[in-house]
């Protein structure tokens, strides 16, 4: 085999486990006599674009397990969706540079951008193998049962939660978090595992995929105030109504990246308007409203041990699957295995399968109420995210 060049970037949002899947592919690819330098684009493709490079071959294993421990993209990150012409500039500093092998990290946009890299790589007759890493902490890949970073910030999101309703229960009134999930809910759903006892928040669960509706949100909001004396309420920042318009989306500055995908994660507005509705049109007094936005991503601490470990995997994985050569544009599928104890496994498949699409949470993890979550969704979450910390109340 013929010794050829490996690139390798981050791109999209950042996360905990991010860097495992840089660590794990790295020292993977030192293993190999088929690959020459191992050279870190800084910035996502702009980094290619700008001949900006880390030689990956020089730090030592003791600070690229450092690296693997911290949160958010070593290598810096972008959003930008390669076009023709970026393609072409790509395969010329590919060629330059003796590059065989590119590795992509991140969520379907970046597995999109991947894919026409190599769609164009092909076109061009030029050799390049390319592997989309999975990563997106909204865990909406149609590849993956679940995808490295979603468990971490589900485990922020539940803690979080947990340590808010401990709040709410000592001043009382309700309390409104709003959660990351543009198009898919998995993330607020796993703000349903802070609950241990009957009366634990959050009590009130709301994702994209179910209609929201200001007069049932009222009436769902009054009905916990007189069950529990408090409420608790977990709201994805994708929540829309029937014309299907993200609410936040209106209520934003309309900001979008390059992928179409408009800003709502730097803003309190939704927070703020479902705070007035409750204080304006059902008369609760106490109302408070927290956005926990872009800290969801890299907080120190709080990873889970199992995300960890299968970040790592898919970067190993990634580089193994693209040594064997048996498919040239490939993704990682991580499969969840039969069997009462959790397992994961992860399978090559074609990048495609992750490209551009995402996916939802299944109906059988949403109550039929439609702001719940059902026990399939806790079984489904939990072994992702480990157990929290335990906290008591009289």
């Amino acid at each position: 085999m013929k010794k050829m060049n490996m690139v390798i970037a981050q791109s999209g949002g950042p996360s905990m486990v991010i860097n495992q899947s840089l660590v794990g592919a790295v020292l993977e690819a030192r293993k190999s006599p088929a690959i020459g330098k191992i050279l870190g684009a800084r910035h996502g493709i702009l980094g290619i674009l700008g001949d900006d490079y880390i030689d990956l071959r020089k730090p030592s294993v003791k600070k690229l397990e450092a690296i693997a421990a911290t949160p958010s993209s070593a290598l810096g990150s972008c959003r930008r969706k390669p076009d023709a012409a970026d393609c072409k500039a790509i395969f010329e500093a590919f060629r330059k540079r003796g590059v065989g092998y590119f590795f992509y990290i991140g969520g379907n946009d970046s597995a999109d951008a991947a894919r026409i890299v190599a769609e164009e790589a092909e076109k061009a007759g030029y050799p390049l193998v390319v592997y989309h890493i999975p990563k997106t902490i909204d865990n909406d890949l149609r590849s993956c049962d679940h995808t490295p970073g979603f468990g971490s910030a589900a485990r922020f999101v539940a803690t979080a939660v947990r340590g808010d309703d401990l709040d709410n229960r000592a001043l009382g009134g309700v309390k409104i978090d709003v959660i990351m999930g543009r198009d898919a809910g998995f993330l607020t759903a796993a703000s349903a595992l802070a609950r241990t006892r009957p009366d634990d928040g959050p009590h009130l669960v709301y994702l994209p995929e179910v209609p929201f509706s200001e007069e049932k949100f009222i009436k769902d909001v009054k009905s916990a105030l007189k069950k529990f004396g408090r409420c608790v309420c977990a709201v994805s920042e994708g929540i829309r109504g029937k014309d299907g318009v993200p609410i936040g989306a209106k209520l934003g500055s309309g900001e979008k990246d390059s992928h179409g995908n408009v800003q709502m994660s730097g803003t309190g507005a939704l927070g703020d308007a479902l705070a007035k509705i409750l204080k304006d049109k059902a008369g609760v007094k106490r109302v408070r409203a927290d956005t926990f936005g872009y800290l969801q991503r890299s907080f120190p601490g709080v990873a889970s041990p199992v995300d960890q470990a299968e970040g790592r995997a898919a970067g190993e994985a990634a580089v193994k699957a693209a040594l064997k050569g048996k498919l040239a544009k490939g993704t990682i599928a991580i499969l969840r295995e039969d069997g009462r104890r959790y397992k994961a496994a992860f399978a090559p498949v074609p990048i495609a399968e992750a490209a551009k699409y995402t996916r939802s949470v299944p109906k059988e993890y949403i109550a039929r109420n439609g702001h719940d979550v059902t026990d399939a969704f806790i079984a489904y979450a939990k072994p992702l995210v480990g157990d929290l910390p335990p906290c008591e109340v009289f």
